[in-house]
């Protein structure tokens, strides 16, 4: 049987969980939280008081703050990007509307209003110029993007987990920062964002989890893989309004490392923290090609430490058409 069939193969056995996993990893509709849940309410009385003291604390925000929460923001938003690739991985079918495509579109739900709310959050603040944002949102998504995994179930995987915490990390400490300066709103916006992703990386995570249960050696080659090629983040792409794809995506990481958010350690830490809870080291009956793969990852975390630590981020930011000048500081 070829690798192809046998991971479709997998992918129809854990199907059968699909329900399971639905209810242990995601919440319903009707008793999930909502973007409105957490911004003024245009129907109060105090909504414009509200708007005001919102803006007024967002002038104390630094701009690599704003840089970053744009660039969060605008991932995202992207979500769209998201999940037609997902919907072409092997095992899931959009047309038969089989369980996985049913976990795919939920799951898309369910972050999807994470780019609503921070939306709006940017709208009311005043402090970004909302339509280069809108432009460049527009952009990541009509760019696509190459995650590097093609249609392998595994693969993505392995990506999506890695992928979850680190969003999860992210929004986490922009909510600890707005925290700092204040600005209670943004925190609690932010930290009920994290809590989603957190809960999706548990899922994702689960889904190898029982993959390395039934084929443990490609399970092991397909990590191997992704984190030899290492991951890349979906806004590999952003541009802004009037520029090709460049070298925005490394100037807002920039702005991220810069102030804390997510820096090159963050991504060595999610490598072993995945090594770790996948149990690499304990896995039995691999193949003599598999057990290579895992000699090479147990030492990758601290082989890529040493290069993050030789890393330099430059120390002046990097103007964006996003960010309103009146914000640097």
């Amino acid at each position: 049987m070829s690798i192809k069939n046998i991971r479709l193969e997998v992918m129809q056995f854990l199907e059968q969980k699909i329900d399971s996993f639905m209810d242990e990893f995601l919440i319903p509709i009707d008793k999930i939280w909502q973007p409105s849940d957490f911004l003024p309410q245009p129907d109060s009385d105090t909504f414009l008081q509200e708007i005001a003291e919102l803006r007024e604390i967002a002038k104390d925000l630094p701009y690599d703050f704003w840089v970053t929460l744009v660039g969060d923001t605008i991932t995202e938003e992207a979500l769209p990007t998201y999940e037609s690739w997902l919907m072409e991985v092997e095992g899931v079918n959009q047309q038969e509307r089989n369980g996985w495509s049913k976990w795919v579109r939920h799951w898309t739900g369910e972050e999807n209003r994470h780019g609503d709310l921070l939306n709006k959050y940017l709208y009311l603040s005043g402090r970004v110029n909302m339509r280069e944002v809108e432009v460049t949102t527009q952009h990541l998504i009509s760019d696509g993007f190459d995650i590097g995994t093609g249609q392998d179930p595994y693969k993505n995987f392995v990506y999506t987990s890695f992928q979850e915490l680190a969003t999860y990390i992210s929004h986490n400490r922009v909510a600890q920062i707005a925290k700092q300066y204040g600005e209670k709103k943004l925190s609690k916006i932010c930290k009920i964002i994290a809590g989603d992703e957190m809960r999706h990386h548990h899922a994702y995570s689960e889904f190898v989890n029982q993959i390395f249960k039934v084929d443990p050696s490609e399970m092991l080659l397909a990590f191997n893989y992704m984190m030899k090629q290492k991951i890349v983040m979906p806004a590999q792409f952003l541009r802004e309004s009037g520029d090709k794809i460049s070298s925005a995506f490394l100037n807002f990481s920039d702005s991220a490392q810069r102030i804390g958010v997510y820096t090159a350690n963050d991504y060595v830490e999610i490598m072993q923290k995945l090594i770790d809870k996948w149990q690499i080291d304990k896995l039995a009956n691999l193949t003599d090609e598999a057990e290579k793969a895992r000699d090479y990852l147990m030492k990758l975390p601290a082989r890529m430490a040493k290069v993050s630590e030789r890393l330099i981020i430059p120390a002046e930011a990097t103007l964006f058409k996003w960010v309103e000048p009146a914000t640097i500081a």
